[in-house]
């Protein structure tokens, strides 16, 4: 019998509002989480918002309300934005509730009994100007092991690092800069060494014996952690702090990373209890044979959620993960998000100038199964959109269906004879995505839906119904019903994606029944009358972007006409070289092991090949190559090839260029790609 599926997001904190790295979280665990409903399985989204801790508790007096006034504001703001954003919960709710209360606590007074708490005095950093005890977050200074400034409290975002806020160079108190002193207090603690063996049990790959779905780059990660020794988990804090009283001593409170992922728990029992499901089978199933439980985390947090997490939830005698899937941050133009330059931009700032639709299609592109950093690259996000959902899949359901509706009665035909191939290969890409979003992999998922939209258009372009005479009323017919069909297969790919899209399709083409992997590459019977074409998509107009971004500044912003000597030097850009060069500058150069995808001539570019690269944890890039005059694109798919992988993107007219492979030659025609042994492995250096 197959396994009910769990899918959760990170909980949203509500101290603040939703930006563009929440909607790129939340966007990726939607379209899984749709994907997975679409392929006929038993699968809940469960989410709620993240409500405890010191941050919350300051931000209430200074706004002069209570805590839970504040967090009731925050969960209105969070759900109205996401619920915009067409992020498919199955329930939002909250930590502060009382189903999450009580898991917390059985789960703590469970792990006490077993003798997995323990108390000691620790020293502390207290800040004397407001007078408390400074949480992890609320203090900053140098990173203990790599030496990076302005680094929290807790774990370091330059090296990954975890620590104690007393181990920090330089602290100083974020909230008013003072420098804290250290006192003492009681607190309690969970021995992470007394689950070790479970945890190795836990995080083992495969071909270990391995249960749980981790990237394999996130296991060896946290298996340094293990190797290293597994550290005693502090899990108190002191007041004023707003979150639950630890039961059986006064004066404590459950750290946040104690009782937040509680939450998913509480707001499963929430979900079966207004829905008539088995709680216990979601969640008291320590053997994972009726759930599958998947988390869908960011990078900053896999400590918490593949050390503490299943550590609290086998001590507790609950269901453990069965996967953690970790991306990598987001970043606007590639840099991390600023609110001087207008990139720090909220989820109901896009909303106010742009369709949700728009945003969720370029994350998707761009999402896949490693850790790497996402680039929202604007101008590339422009040109991206408007090549592939309006210029490639609208254009190809208003070119078809509207000649349908309007000049052919509005009845279908039975596919052509000639159209074949390209329908098989339709269907077969439509297998293709749900296996792709399954593994995460949106990038390639969306990729099979454009290839699906390039196939068709080319098709009705060469045999240009539009031309055909009244003699040949029914060659058109059949020639615009292939159109109609690769509509259907397009938007049953991008379902997961773009469900607003999915359903004009749905009563655009009349269709009997939802459409899903199963169905979606069925085709219509001939006579089956559609009705008008609604628009899917429309061209992004640039200038609103540019109000986005102007939106989004917090401070005066430069002159759009101002031009910088970044902004005037070449789009690929390496630091220029000097009139000595060192070694130094060529450590600066990340070479790379990729593996050609695909490969394909460059309509309109004698000279250019299209590559597609595999470069494993880097996930995939898309490079041109100006080598066509000396290969075949049939000659390089399979190879092994060299990429230089930090070159800066370029952007060329026929797409964006994100590397460059390494080759040489006296001329176009004579030119040699550095070839690798097939043994080495994608993403690996080569030095």
């Amino acid at each position: 019998m197959a396994k009910q599926v769990l899918v959760t997001a990170a909980l949203p904190y509500a101290n603040g509002s939703i930006h563009l790295g929440h909607v790129l979280e939340a966007v990726q665990t939607d379209v899984y989480a749709r994907a997975r409903k679409l392929a006929g399985e038993d699968c809940v989204f469960m989410w709620a918002a993240d409500t405890h801790g010191t941050p919350i508790e300051l931000r209430a007096r200074r706004e002069g309300i209570t805590p839970e006034a504040l967090i009731e504001r925050a969960w209105h703001e969070h759900r109205r934005d996401y619920t915009d954003f067409d992020i498919g919960f199955d329930i939002f709710h909250t930590t502060h509730s009382e189903e999450t209360r009580r898991h917390a606590e059985a789960i703590f007074t469970t792990m006490e009994a077993k003798g997995d708490i323990t108390s000691r005095p620790v020293q502390q950093l207290y800040c004397p100007h407001d007078q408390m005890f400074l949480p992890d977050r609320f203090v900053k200074g140098v990173c203990p092991k790599c030496k990076s400034a302005d680094q929290y409290g807790d774990s370091c975002e330059v090296c990954g690092s975890t620590y104690s806020p007393v181990e920090l160079g330089d602290p100083h108190c974020s909230i008013c800069g003072t420098v804290p002193e250290l006192r003492s207090s009681e607190h309690l603690f969970v021995p992470l060494a007394r689950h070790e063996a479970f945890l190795r049990e836990w995080l083992a790959a495969p071909d270990a014996g391995g249960k749980t779905e981790l990237q394999p780059s996130v296991r060896n990660y946290v298996m340094e952690w293990v190797e290293g020794g597994l550290r005693d988990w502090d899990i108190s804090r002191d007041p004023p702090y707003f979150g639950f009283g630890i039961p059986g001593h006064p004066g404590k409170f459950f750290y946040v990373w104690f009782d937040a992922p509680v939450g998913y728990i509480g707001a499963t029992e929430k979900y079966c209890r207004e829905n008539r499901r088995d709680f216990d089978a979601y969640w008291r199933d320590p053997d994972r044979t009726q759930t599958e439980l998947v988390h869908v985390i960011g990078k900053d947090i896999v400590y918490f959620h593949c050390l503490f997490w299943p550590a609290m939830l086998h001590a507790g005698g609950y269901t453990t993960p069965s996967r953690v899937h970790v991306h990598g941050w987001l970043t606007v133009g590639g840099e991390k998000m600023s609110k001087t330059r207008g990139t720090f931009v909220l989820a109901r700032t896009y909303l106010d100038h742009l369709p949700a639709d728009y945003l969720r299609y370029y994350f998707a592109s761009k999402l896949g199964t490693t850790q790497e950093d996402i680039d929202l690259n604007l101008e590339d996000f422009v040109l991206r959109c408007n090549a592939d959902l309006v210029k490639k899949a609208a254009n190809l359901a208003s070119r078809s269906c509207k000649f349908v509706t309007s000049r052919l009665g509005g009845t279908l035909a039975a596919l052509p004879d000639d159209a074949a191939s390209i329908v098989a290969a339709a269907q077969a890409r439509l297998l293709e995505a749900r296996g792709h979003y399954l593994a995460f992999d949106s990038a390639r998922a969306v990729r099979c839906a454009m290839q699906v939209g390039e196939d068709f258009n080319l098709y009705l372009t060469e045999q240009a119904p539009w031309k055909l005479g009244p003699d040949q009323v029914e060659r058109a017919r059949a020639v615009c019903s292939a159109g109609v069909y690769a509509s259907q297969v397009i938007a049953a790919i991008l379902a997961p994606v773009l469900p607003a899209w999915a359903a004009k399709v749905e009563r655009m083409l009349k269709l009997p029944q939802r459409l899903d992997f199963a169905t979606g590459g069925a085709p219509l019977p001939a006579g089956h009358g559609i009705g008008d074409y609604e628009t899917l998509a429309e061209p992004i107009d640039p200038a609103k972007v540019a109000a986005i971004i102007e939106a989004s500044k917090e401070s005066t912003p430069m002159s759009t006409t101002d031009t910088t000597a970044a902004d005037a030097a070449p789009t690929y850009e390496v630091e220029p070289l000097q009139a000595e060069t060192t070694i130094d500058d060529f450590a600066k150069i990340d070479l790379r092991v990729a593996r050609v995808l695909t490969c394909a001539k460059v309509d309109g570019a004698d000279k250019l090949l299209q590559l597609t690269l595999d470069v494993g944890p880097l996930g995939t890039r898309n490079v041109f190559s100006g080598i066509a005059k000396s290969y075949a694109p049939e000659q390089l798919v399979g190879k092994h090839v060299v990429l230089f992988a930090n070159l800066k993107p370029r952007k060329m007219r026929f797409g964006m260029s994100e590397g460059m492979i390494l080759a040489s030659g006296a001329s176009d025609d004579a030119v040699t790609v550095l070839e690798l042994d097939g043994r080495s492995r994608p993403g690996e250096r080569v030095s």
